[in-house]
């Protein structure tokens, strides 16, 4: 924690030191984006956007990690689904991701659901390449155990598969998070009215740097609020038969 403090006390001096370096209005210091903040914040501007900004995140986020987790399971444990949506994959891995948000406002038009959808069409292929390599990694041994005892498919996805695939989900959904945030961004500043994204647009059309910075802050120190509060201990909790286990 205090090695923590003393970091951002650095980062702190060093944006403070050129500020004063640059004087002027395209780098303002720590205090001017924090008196920002402040305005932004007693106006219920910065708490209305962030709002919608997280619940664009969680709507995506929620459709990426189910589908691409079903898509991977299946994709890591059928050769034959494999090899049917292995060049699919490769396509969409490889489709950067402003033509899809491009070409999904073009289709869809400037809607809700094709902001949504377009984040969690970015985001779907990387939670599936790290879901089958989880599902592919599964212990022959534990497959013959769960035959021997019978398990049915509840059973199985349950309490073998899904404890193996622990480590891959919450490596996908850490990615996932941070991917997502960032296409949000996008996704606002190319066509929504509302969100973090909009603001920063806003911003830097009126060339407002300390608006701007000040929005990025508080969008940063939220993602990092979630990381802390939500991913981390889920996955404390989610691994602790490990601990068991090897006890």
């Amino acid at each position: 924690m205090a090695r923590s403090g003393l970091s951002i006390l650095l980062i702190l001096l060093v944006w403070q030191g050129a500020a004063l370096a640059v004087g002027g209005p395209t780098l303002p210091g720590p205090g001017t984006v924090a008196a920002a903040l402040a305005r932004e914040a007693a106006s219920g501007q910065l708490f209305l956007h962030l709002g919608v900004t997280l619940a664009r995140v969680a709507a995506a986020f929620v459709l990426a990690l189910s589908i691409g987790t079903a898509t991977g399971i299946a994709m890591g444990r059928s050769p034959l689904v494999d090899g049917l949506l292995g060049p699919w994959l490769m396509l969409a891995l490889n489709v950067p991701a402003l033509v899809v948000i491009v070409l999904s406002y073009v289709w869809f038009g400037l809607t809700e659901a094709a902001a949504i959808g377009a984040v969690a069409v970015n985001k779907i292929p990387n939670v599936v390449v790290q879901v089958r390599a989880g599902a592919r990694c599964l212990d022959p041994a534990l497959t013959r155990m769960a035959d021997a005892y019978g398990f049915g498919r509840a059973d199985r996805l349950r309490h073998l598969l899904l404890p193996h695939l622990s480590p891959y989900l919450f490596a996908a959904a850490r990615n996932g998070l941070s991917l997502v945030w960032k296409i949000v961004l996008v996704v606002e500043l190319l066509g929504r009215g509302n969100g973090v994204g909009f603001k920063i647009h806003m911003a830097f059309q009126l060339f407002d740097v300390a608006t701007l910075l000040a929005y990025t802050l508080a969008f940063v120190a939220v993602a990092q609020m979630l990381e802390l509060a939500l991913v981390a201990p889920l996955e404390r909790r989610a691994g602790r038969w490990r601990g068991v286990a090897h006890g």
